[in-house]
Order: structure tokens, then C-alpha cells, then sequence
């Protein structure tokens, strides 16, 4: 059994991903408290691990026009003499860094064809969907004698809110007048291609639905690339497009504000999920891209999947026969109502 003393976990690939790897970090320090884990992470996802209680440090992977710089980061690795790492979800560049830092133990998955550049081989096919992706992080951890059961209802990821993005999003909320007295609901409509989408025909309905009830407020958010889509859903004033307006710490302290956060299959789904925000989630039944595995880790999670009767699916298939669209908004405002509180009669909100 490897018995970690200074611990490199990396997680370099995005938003979601390393969200569903950040409870890692406490489990080791349970099992062993004198561990020093330090999280190698991409810049933009830097603001996740913001005052994590239970990582120690953060280096940030070096790249160059998107290009991760192979020398510079196996260099800089060897200057901290970490006697084990655990890749997550490991690349060709993360492994053969980790191998030329020649940090003893490195760990992670036995099914790459450069899993040869591990020494501690964790056998077991994601694609397959057999469990979440945060349970399989955990599993990588029996390479040091853990073995843990989770579960939706004993897992903390605390993640934290950094000051000065929240003192700035309340500025942003206060100027477009939106004020704590109404329940705020998040609607992010894209998914940076990661998932096959609701259309966009279907969270319209939905907007149109919401924009009835004068008790909530709905914020609008995605990518840069990804404003004319949402200036779609904007079908009055009072509806707020913030798409490529917020840092990935402002986001963090928007969705924090909220009561209930609506998505496809994305990186901010997970954020919601780990601040324990109400969360409605929009998965294809593709077993690679599933809510089994990819499902937001949190009990106040209601996921829809597409009606349509089918089997075997495939990203060609699903679009082929537009199953996402077989998705019923009217259910989907019924689970609004449900966990807001609704109350029809008196037009009451409780979030």
C-alpha cells in the first residue's frame, strides 16, 4: 500500500471535471492527515479549489496558445519532490509530465495506450457508465488502502465563494434591479458542446412559462460564444442575458444567489450541485454522456430525459430523431412549481 506523504492530484480538463474531483482532497486528509495534496488544475478553473480547507496548494498546468508546454511543466513538478500522484482523468501530455518529473507513484487508469508511463494502474472502464464520475475519482483512491463508499448525501466539495466576485455580483444585480426578495432561477441553455442539447425551441417555452410568474427573477448565462443563443430566451425586460459577462468566480457567486439552476449536461450544473442549490439537468440517454454519470452529485437534483422509446443511442441517433425535444416543458415547469414552493393560489413563492 502506497502511503502518501506529499500528494500531486491533477485535473486538468474542465469545469465539471474538476468539480467532481474536489472531495478527493478531504478523503485522503481523513486517512491521512499529514498528507500535503496539492492540485495541479488549468488557470481558468483555478477560482474552484478557492480556499479549499483540505488542498494545500495549486499549481496551474503551463501552456502556450492552448498548447500545453511539456519541458516547463515536468520542471517545475520536480522542484516540490512529490512521492505520489494521482492523475484523474489523465492525458498524454499529464502522464508523460508526471513520468519526466519521476514522481514515484503516479497513478490513474490502465486502460490509455501510454498508461505504460503509470506505475499504479486503476482498471475500470468509465465509458460504461456503471457509476458516477465522482465515484470513480474515489475509486482511484484505493491505490493508497482507501476504500470508500460516498453517496449524494455524505459528500462535501466546499467549494467557496471568492469576496470580491460576490461584492461584484451584487453591484451587477443591484443595477439590473434584481433584488433578493424574488427567488432567483439560472437558465443555461448551452453546453460548450460537451452534451447534446435541449433545443433551444424548448427552454423558450420554458422562459415563457417562468416569465409569467412576476415572484422570480430568471438570469440568463453561458459563454461569450454562446450570447446569440441566449439572447434568444430574453423575451422581455425583465429577463437578463449575462453570457460572457462573468469570470468563472463571478459565476460561482451568481449561482450562489440562486434558488434554482437549470441546464443541460454542463460544467455549471455541478457548481449548482456542490453549492447545494436546487438543480433540474437535461441529459440525452447516451451511456458515455448519461445522467448516471455525469448527473449532478447532489439529492436536490431532478433530471428529465428524452420520452421517446429508444435503444443504443448515439449522438447520430439522438439527432437524427431529436430526441431532447421529446422533452415535456410543461413536467419540467411542474418541478419548478415543486421546488420553489409554488403556491397557485396565493401566488406565494417560498425558495
Amino acid at each position: 500500500m502506497i502511503e502518501p506523504k506529499n500528494l500531486l492530484i491533477v485535473r486538468t480538463d474542465r469545469i465539471g471535471d474538476v468539480v467532481l474531483s474536489l472531495p478527493l482532497a478531504e478523503i485522503i486528509k481523513r486517512h491521512f492527515p499529514k498528507c500535503r495534496v496539492t492540485y495541479l488544475l488549468r488557470k481558468y478553473t483555478k477560482s474552484l479549489a478557492f480556499e479549499n480547507p483540505f488542498i494545500d496548494e495549486i499549481l496551474l498546468l503551463k501552456e502556450a496558445d492552448g498548447k500545453v508546454i511539456i519541458k516547463e511543466n515536468y520542471q517545475e513538478l520536480k522542484k516540490y519532490n512529490f512521492d505520489s500522484c494521482l492523475i484523474v482523468y489523465p492525458t498524454f501530455q499529464t502522464a508523460l509530465i508526471v513520468f519526466l518529473s519521476r514522481i514515484k507513484h503516479r497513478i490513474g487508469t490502465g486502460y490509455r495506450w501510454y498508461s505504460f508511463l503509470l506505475n499504479h494502474k486503476i482498471f475500470e472502464h468509465r465509458k460504461y457508465a456503471e457509476k458516477h464520475e465522482l465515484e470513480y475519482n474515489v475509486n482511484l483512491l484505493k491505490a493508497f488502502g482507501i476504500v470508500e463508499k460516498v453517496s449524494i448525501d455524505k459528500i462535501d466539495f466546499h467549494l467557496n465563494v471568492e469576496s470580491q466576485s460576490e461584492k461584484a455580483i451584487d453591484k451587477l444585480l443591484k443595477d439590473c434591479k434584481i433584488y433578493p426578495a424574488k427567488p432567483i432561477i439560472i437558465i443555461h441553455p448551452g453546453s460548450g458542446g460537451s452534451a447534446i442539447d435541449l433545443p433551444i425551441k424548448s427552454f423558450k417555452d420554458l422562459v415563457v412559462m417562468l416569465s409569467k410568474e412576476s415572484e422570480v427573477s430568471i438570469i440568463i448565462t453561458g459563454l461569450s460564444s454562446e450570447k446569440k443563443l441566449c439572447d434568444q430566451l430574453v423575451i422581455n425586460d425583465n429577463i437578463k442575458n449575462f453570457a460572457g459577462k462573468l469570470s468563472l468566480a463571478e459565476m460561482i457567486a451568481i449561482i450562489n444567489k440562486s434558488a434554482l439552476f437549470i441546464s443541460n449536461s454542463t460544467g455549471p450544473i455541478h457548481i449548482a450541485a456542490a453549492l447545494g442549490k436546487s438543480t433540474i439537468g437535461f441529459y440525452s440517454k447516451i451511456l458515455s454522456c448519461s445522467a448516471k454519470r455525469w448527473g449532478p452529485y447532489s439529492s436536490s437534483a431532478k433530471i428529465f430525459i428524452p420520452e421517446i422509446d429508444c435503444s443504443d443511442c448515439t449522438s447520430e441517433q439522438c439527432e437524427r430523431l431529436n430526441c431532447m425535444s421529446s422533452i415535456k416543458m410543461s413536467k419540467v415547469f411542474s418541478e419548478v412549481q415543486k421546488l420553489l414552493n409554488f403556491k397557485k393560489n396565493d401566488g406565494e413563492i417560498n425558495a
